[in-house]
């Protein structure tokens, strides 16, 4: 019995993704290892409860200050929390404030470039006035500003954090809605009678994704960079919830600090800023159509037809340039 077309289709399309995911992860290798730890330390995170060996709030008096031993491998805090189990519900608070940060921020950052890259203008040039303001302060001071102007708490760190991605991401996606903006087939919109915002909509948001998918990755490591130093300065997410920032705040109130409630938030803030760094950049070199236009057509959903011109195109242009 022949299978169902949608299933043939379903089956073809899981094998493609494979391919794909294998070609990232040959061509770049170190990018794959940073998707790999990326992916375990959000795992870890998303089941921090099953995870954690103890309550990160529960305090011991008798074990304060205790080094890392067989029972607390992490050590203790100075009122006896366990250090692991902070660490590992401090990722869960961590890396939840920066995606959410960054996903608000680059949204309307993305969308915010889109429409000041078609429309132009006074709207263009007003917009891109504020975000040269927005891009004056650096990042840490613009943050600590607003979540002090607003108030301490997890979503004005997150508003705070969100703020200061808005311009980075309305800059480059404003470069590249210029480009689609001349193409033919957005002309041919235009002269069809299509509104600003079908345009917009059908034709130019769908060339951005490329270029929001490396911001968005780019930045989760500078969110959580800038959560952590909001925690450290008392102006992030207030006690007692567990953040790696506010542990490294926590371990500076002793007159000599322990180097385990140190060594271990600051090793887990770098591993993973470093594994989204990482993948960043593999996904910045993946997606660019002239080194694989195989996984850029794979992400925007073009179909096999496309996938076979590029080759054409290419043979065509070495073929012009040969005859010449």
């Amino acid at each position: 019995m022949p299978e169902p077309a949608h299933a043939t289709g379903s089956s073809n399309g899981e094998r493609s993704v494979v391919r794909e995911l294998i070609a990232f992860a040959s061509r770049t290798p170190l990018s794959a290892a940073g998707a790999i730890v990326g992916l375990l330390i959000v795992a870890i995170a998303l089941g921090a409860n099953w995870v954690a060996p103890l309550d990160p709030l529960k305090t011991n008096f008798r074990r304060m200050n205790h080094e890392p031993d067989a029972q607390s491998l992490f050590g203790t805090d100075q009122v006896g929390r366990d250090t692991l189990s902070r660490v590992i519900h401090g990722a869960r608070t961590s890396l939840f404030v920066a995606f959410a940060a960054v996903l608000l921020g680059t949204t309307v950052g993305s969308l915010w470039g889109v429409a000041c890259g078609y429309l132009g203008g006074r709207f263009d040039l007003a917009s891109q006035r504020i975000m040269e303001i927005l891009q004056a302060f650096p990042d840490l001071i613009l943050a600590m500003a607003i979540s002090m102007a607003i108030g301490t708490g997890l979503p004005a760190v997150i508003v705070a954090i969100a703020i200061t991605r808005i311009p980075f991401g309305g800059r480059v996606i404003r470069s590249v809605a210029i480009t689609v903006r001349e193409m033919a087939y957005v002309e041919a919109g235009r002269a069809s009678g299509a509104s600003a915002f079908r345009i917009m909509r059908l034709h130019v948001l769908p060339q951005c994704v490329a270029p929001y998918l490396v911001l968005a990755t780019t930045h989760l490591g500078v969110a959580i960079v800038i959560e952590a130093a909001l925690g450290f300065l008392g102006v992030g997410v207030p006690p007692p919830t567990p953040t790696w920032g506010n542990m490294l705040a926590d371990s500076i109130t002793g007159l000599v600090p322990r180097w385990w409630l140190v060594l271990f938030p600051g090793l887990a803030i770098t591993i993973t800023v470093l594994a989204f760094n990482l993948l960043g950049d593999g996904i910045r070199d993946t997606l660019d159509p002239r080194l694989s236009p195989g996984f850029l057509r794979l992400v925007t959903g073009s179909g096999r037809g496309a996938a076979t011109a590029t080759p054409t195109r290419a043979a065509s242009l070495q073929e012009t340039r040969t005859g010449a």
